[in-house]
């Protein structure tokens, strides 16, 4: 078994990569998608952070959170919206007691500083362009885009040429 070590900072700035179990288009149906928005409206109810950017592909979701002061625990908030999406999606267990939606683990990246968020920021949402889904970021129905737009992060036209600073990044 591997020891893998995250980086825990309370009050934390983290990009998330979350895959589904082997990459089933799981959220290429919109009720799908529907069961994972609401998992993460009940789970940000009892245990509060701000999601500041997020996107939904068919298998596999990125997304930024900005934990509260003090609280370090995004892995537990992971559990929960991993284990309410999937009662909806596919009841069924293996021999684990395990529903077969999600790999098992995530990927994380702590935020360091305000380049390194915007980099993220215009990943996430130009994600869909990148697999192909969408000609515009604008386009791609299950994304915050147009709440970015809306907060003067993006103009509604970016993301129609890919930005030159994700060029290079692969976050899959």
């Amino acid at each position: 078994m591997s020891t893998y070590h995250r980086l825990l900072i309370p009050g934390g700035v983290y990009f998330f990569t979350v895959v589904t179990r082997d990459r089933a288009p799981r959220f290429a149906d919109p009720v799908n998608v529907a069961h994972l928005r609401e998992a993460f409206r009940k789970v940000m109810a009892a245990r509060p952070f701000v999601m500041e950017a997020v996107v939904i592909l068919p298998d596999h979701l990125h997304c930024l959170w900005r934990l509260p002061p003090g609280d370090d625990d995004f892995s537990g908030r992971w559990r929960e919206i991993k284990k309410t999406a999937s009662r909806r999606i596919d009841p069924s267990t293996n021999a684990r007691g395990e529903r077969p939606v999600w790999q098992r683990r995530f990927w994380e990246h702590a935020i360091r500083d305000e380049a390194d968020w915007r980099t993220h920021i215009d990943y996430i949402h130009y994600n869909p362009v990148k697999h192909g889904l969408v000609v515009r970021p604008a386009d791609w129905p299950w994304s915050s885009f147009r709440r970015a737009v809306e907060s003067g992060w993006h103009e509604p036209t970016w993301g129609e040429q890919e930005p030159e600073n994700i060029a290079d990044m692969e976050l899959e």
